[in-house]
């Protein structure tokens, strides 16, 4: 806006001032539509968070639904230097003594000593066999030089490295990929010249490897008795003896005892899991009806969405489901506070697991049971076209509508205010004449009175 219009003889009526408080009165109406649609995105992001919340619950519920999630065990070993044991899916409880008499082993071989790695030709040519596969040296090399030699070649199941055993002592170890007794490889040396590179043949049959006399570390099984019953592996992980059960193996010549058994702790965590995702929804249903009694026009706290929700959720968790002796969630520990959220009774919950462990299962995820139900009536509002994305896209319709009002309204106020203004500069610009009529008139009548 310019320098306001003021007309000093005219009490300084100022016309800019005049313009502004219109244009104030006028766009009230925009103001309340442009409050509105700030209230509708902000409820647009409180059903983002309500979404969250759901999310959070229904996996919770899901985890209690599923059956293999419920059958929670634990293995537990007598010794975890010799061998340890994780659970897996479908373990089962029982004891198993694991004798371990030999361990999976990859072969390891070391050539004779050299006086350097880098510098010392050790052979000037020849052919290096390794598990059947030709090496080929074509002139002088070093042990780090025949060492890259052997690993740049392609179909040897070994890797080569120079290691250094002691002052100007160095040798070159060859490992294999593998572990177990196929991994093992044999060596035929075929190189010349140079200070000379050299295996262990205790046969002397011209095979270096052959032997265990040949090697830091034959290539070997893992050789296992679980419960007397022979087991032979070419990895010291075994995921197929005890049901559900991985055994790692560290040490031979060791007994273990292995002992898998319900896990109480982890059902009951699942358990409690589930109510604190639970008691967070209400904390956050609680939050939005303060706000709205409060009246936060941004809240959900009225909304039928909300209240349907807490409604419906209230009746899944207290309803009758198919669970054997066990019919109410009530029964085995999950109970409602008088401020309406979920507590889990410890004693309760632990004698529903000690006394009727199956029927506790069928309850939580049996066909007909709690969970299954609750994940999928809280499915109904979290999936693509459930109610949460439903009331979105209402809200989102609903602020684009707005968009379109709020345009037209400043559109048709900018039109009003030029208006205003037009009228209010043709009324100063004729009070501005009539004050220069008036004055004129004024010196006129003095003129006049004077010739008298």
């Amino acid at each position: 806006m310019g320098s306001p219009i003021t007309l000093s003889g005219f009490n300084n009526i100022d016309f800019g001032s005049i313009v502004t408080s219109l244009m104030q009165q006028a766009s009230v109406p925009l103001t309340a539509l442009q409050n509105q649609q700030a209230a509708l995105k902000s409820r647009s992001t409180t059903i983002d968070k309500l979404g969250a919340s759901l999310d959070a619950l229904n996996a919770a519920a899901d985890a209690l639904s599923n059956s293999d999630s419920l059958n929670a065990f634990q293995a537990t070993s007598s010794d975890t230097t010799a061998v340890s044991a994780s659970i897996g899916s479908g373990a089962v409880a029982g004891h198993y003594e694991v004798v371990v008499s030999e361990l999976a082993r990859a072969q390891v071989t070391a050539s004779g000593i050299s006086p350097d790695a880098t510098t010392t030709a050790v052979t000037t040519g020849g052919t290096l066999t390794i598990g059947g596969v030709d090496v080929q040296v074509p002139g002088a090399a070093t042990l780090q030089q025949l060492a890259a030699a052997i690993n740049a070649t392609d179909g040897i199941g070994a890797t080569a490295s120079v290691v250094r055993s002691g002052a100007n002592a160095y040798r070159l170890v060859l490992t294999g990929h593998t572990s177990g007794a196929d991994g093992g490889f044999t060596i035929v040396n075929g190189l010349s010249g140079g200070s000379g590179v050299t295996f262990t043949d205790t046969d002397q049959n011209g095979v270096s490897g052959d032997s265990p006399e040949d090697n830091a570390l034959s290539a070997s099984d893992a050789q296992v008795l679980v419960n007397n019953v022979a087991v032979q592996s070419t990895s010291n992980t075994l995921t197929d003896v005890i049901p559900g059960v991985t055994l790692n193996l560290t040490k031979k010549d060791a007994t273990v005892s292995i002992d898998v058994s319900a896990d109480d702790s982890a059902l009951g965590a699942q358990v409690t899991a589930f109510i604190q995702a639970y008691n967070s929804l209400v904390q956050f249903a609680n939050s939005q009806s303060t706000a709205a009694a409060n009246g936060d026009a941004s809240s959900i706290g009225r909304d039928p969405l909300l209240r349907g929700l807490r409604n419906r959720l209230r009746s899944a968790i207290g309803g009758a489901y198919s669970g054997g002796v066990f019919s109410r969630l009530s029964e085995v520990g999950v109970e409602f506070t008088q401020t309406g959220t979920l507590q889990l009774n410890q004693t309760v919950f632990a004698a529903a697991v000690a006394g009727h462990p199956d029927d506790l299962k069928q309850l939580f995820g049996g066909a007909g049971g709690a969970f299954p139900a609750l994940t999928g009536m809280l499915d109904e509002y979290s999936q693509s076209g459930g109610f949460i994305s439903t009331f979105k896209t209402q809200l989102t319709q609903q602020s684009s509508s707005l968009d379109r009002q709020i345009a037209a309204m400043q559109d048709r106020l900018a039109i009003q205010k030029a208006a205003l203004q037009k009228e209010f500069s043709a009324a100063a610009e004729l009070l501005s004449q009539l004050q220069s009529q008036a004055s004129a008139l004024t010196n006129f009548a003095s003129s006049l009175s004077k010739n008298s």
